[in-house]
């Protein structure tokens, strides 16, 4: 029997403004992502020098060229989530949404996903059309085909087939998997395997178990969440799970950064001894600001990696990649 490899994904959350518009404003959080604009295009040269095959997850809103395209490309249905500060659409676009990307960089993005597809090796997926909540109250099955039809739909005008799909704050709903291989999905990133990670509401979080995966990035607390292939074919789509999200230079808690580091590369580590995946991923706007720290942080795991291929033939995959050679085997 062959050995199984060990497989290394990495997926980014490329939102913008509209995944954090109910959170904080463009005036308190504007210098990330702003910075998305610069960091992005770096972030493609690490990946080009280390061979990284990176999924970008991208809302389906950032496609559009101007204010003009958004609102003739709008969804027939909107989710009518009980918390109103969720919706993207109505008075949100009128009042926050400029007319192009020369006067609005926090809501449009087409250039940098141009940049992403004219790379090798890199995948385009979605983060649903509005940045979708699939487990707030007042959205519908309905509602969430018709986002992810738009979201296929806008893709495919700029030549991109989609794949594979992360929800939003990863709110994972199980009922919406078999709409997603309806409309040609074959992968869904999942949360790590542990309480203090399973997907909640916004209203049902709490700050123990934030404060907990706080501790969790610099402590092994919840495990290395490094899975087998056959727990990733456990679903009705190709189940990726997330291993560890990259969290970013914080002024305050730079002096913990060598615990952080030690985490990720013991469990990437366990991963290709094991021939096990690890999953890491973050928002290309948590390298808006601090961008040398972060830049150089990320470099030290990349380096990992590549000692990693050479000693145990450690791979780098999409998500799409790894869903298709998943199928290869059944």
């Amino acid at each position: 029997m062959v050995k199984q490899t060990g497989k290394f994904i990495v997926s980014l959350d490329f939102e913008l403004m509209w995944g954090v518009r109910d959170i904080v404003t463009a005036q308190s959080y504007g210098l990330n992502i702003k910075g998305v604009h610069q960091a992005l295009p770096v972030m493609l040269d690490y990946f080009k020098k280390f061979n990284i095959h990176g999924t970008f997850a991208i809302v389906g809103f950032l496609f559009c060229r101007n204010k003009k395209e958004l609102l003739e490309k709008l969804p027939h249905l909107w989710p009518k989530y009980l918390e109103p500060s969720l919706s993207p659409y109505g008075n949100y676009i009128s009042k926050n949404v400029a007319d192009d990307i020369e006067g609005d960089p926090y809501h449009f993005a087409h250039p940098l996903i141009q940049r992403i597809k004219d790379i090798s090796y890199q995948e385009i997926a979605t983060h649903t059309y509005s940045h979708f909540y699939c487990l707030e109250q007042g959205q519908t099955l309905d509602d969430f085909e018709e986002d992810l039809m738009a979201a296929i739909a806008i893709a495919a005008q700029t030549g991109i087939k989609i794949t594979s799909i992360v929800f939003p704050r990863n709110q994972v709903n199980p009922i919406y998997l078999p709409i997603c291989a309806k409309n040609g999905i074959t992968a869904f990133r999942s949360t790590e395997n542990s309480w203090i990670y399973t997907a909640r509401t916004n209203n049902n979080e709490s700050w123990l178990r934030r404060f907990i995966r706080l501790l969790d990035t610099y402590i092994n607390i919840s495990g290395h969440h490094c899975y087998s292939d056959d727990y990733l074919k456990k679903d009705i789509l190709v189940n990726i799970p997330a291993s560890r999200f990259l969290r970013p230079y914080s002024p305050w808690l730079g002096f913990l950064d060598l615990l952080k580091l030690s985490r990720i590369k013991r469990s990437m580590s366990y991963a290709a001894k094991n021939g096990l995946l690890y999953h890491l991923w973050w928002h290309p706007h948590n390298f808006g600001i601090n961008q040398q720290k972060n830049f150089s942080f990320l470099e030290k795991i990349l380096e990992h990696y590549t000692f990693l291929n050479k000693k145990y033939a450690f791979t780098s995959y999409t998500m799409a990649e790894l869903s298709e050679k998943l199928s290869d085997k059944q």
